[in-house]
């Protein structure tokens, strides 16, 4: 059998992560069309069938299971090394994929990323948005941010945010003639704007704590969104109550645009790390964005 094709290996490993050919196409620079012939190509030197192929989705063979099991781990490896070599260029340099949830990638990551790309324009980096605690080894991914709270225990964590706040608020439209929460229980009474979370689909519950009892409530409502953006928007316009971030309502609540409730229910909790696994290789690029992480945060406390 002829050794496959270091790239062609790759290109399949893009469509197996993408679970799609336009998604891998998009990836790589490359058409949709020239990805499909190339791991068709790769199937035909394999003599086995890599995906399975139909109109609605793209999934993995046995076969094909197998192969990004064994070859995506080295692959891995084999982008690491080459990127350790930035060391060597007068500037670090390199591909960099993170997974953070919305607010994160708002609030602390984009003032990292900013500087970054100021001074380093080789530094290439790739946000995917996702609310769940993830595999990144297995997706991929050099690091993730999350709360502190939720991060896998075999991670080295640093944390890269002061302490975090959630709050409920509401305009003063929506409370105008309306009894105002005491407890969170009283929120069944009341439209609450909910939060799908994109990942899992899921209406996110909103939780409270008050003298060491922690519980959550899952509140009604006639509007659902899966971003928080347009469940802020939808409270200011007075639409019903939102459990939102403290830092992002701060303004508002200062000028009267919106009231909170509840306050003796929602106190602060650990704020955002980052994570990544401790026996992988830091690579250049990666260690400039944790050193421009770790000065905002201290810039910030």
């Amino acid at each position: 059998m002829t050794r496959p094709n270091l790239n062609d290996l790759s290109t399949f490993v893009a469509v197996a992560d993408a679970a799609s050919f336009t998604g891998a196409a998009a990836k790589l620079g490359l058409s949709t069309s020239a990805v499909s012939h190339t791991v068709r190509k790769l199937e035909a030197e394999l003599g086995v069938r890599l995906l399975n192929r139909t109109t609605r989705s793209v999934t993995l063979t046995a076969a094909g299971e197998r192969l990004m099991s064994g070859f995506a781990p080295m692959l891995n490896q084999l982008d690491e090394h080459l990127a350790a070599l930035a060391d060597l260029r007068e500037k670090p340099a390199g591909n960099l994929r993170i997974t953070s949830d919305e607010y994160a990638v708002e609030t602390v990551l984009m003032p990292a990323l900013a500087e970054v790309a100021r001074d380093y324009p080789d530094i290439h980096v790739e946000i995917v948005v996702d609310y769940g605690l993830i595999d990144i080894v297995a997706e991929r991914f050099d690091a993730g941010i999350r709360l502190g709270g939720i991060i896998a225990k075999d991670m080295i964590a640093m944390p890269i945010s002061p302490e975090m706040q959630s709050i409920v608020v509401a305009a003063p439209s929506y409370m105008a003639g309306r009894p105002v929460p005491s407890v969170p229980a009283d929120l069944m009474q009341h439209r609450c704007i909910n939060l799908r979370l994109p990942t899992h689909g899921n209406i996110y519950a909103w939780e409270f704590e008050r003298n060491g009892r922690a519980m959550e409530v899952n509140v009604n409502g006639p509007l659902v969104f899966n971003s928080l953006t347009p469940i802020y928007s939808a409270a200011l316009r007075g639409l019903g109550y939102a459990y939102m971030p403290a830092l992002l309502v701060r303004e508002d609540l200062a000028a009267g645009r919106l009231i909170r409730v509840l306050e003796e229910w929602t106190p602060p909790y650990e704020g955002y790390h980052i994570y990544y696994p401790s026996r992988r290789q830091m690579m250049p690029a990666f260690r400039v964005l944790l050193d421009t992480l770790r000065r905002n945060r201290i810039a910030h406390c």
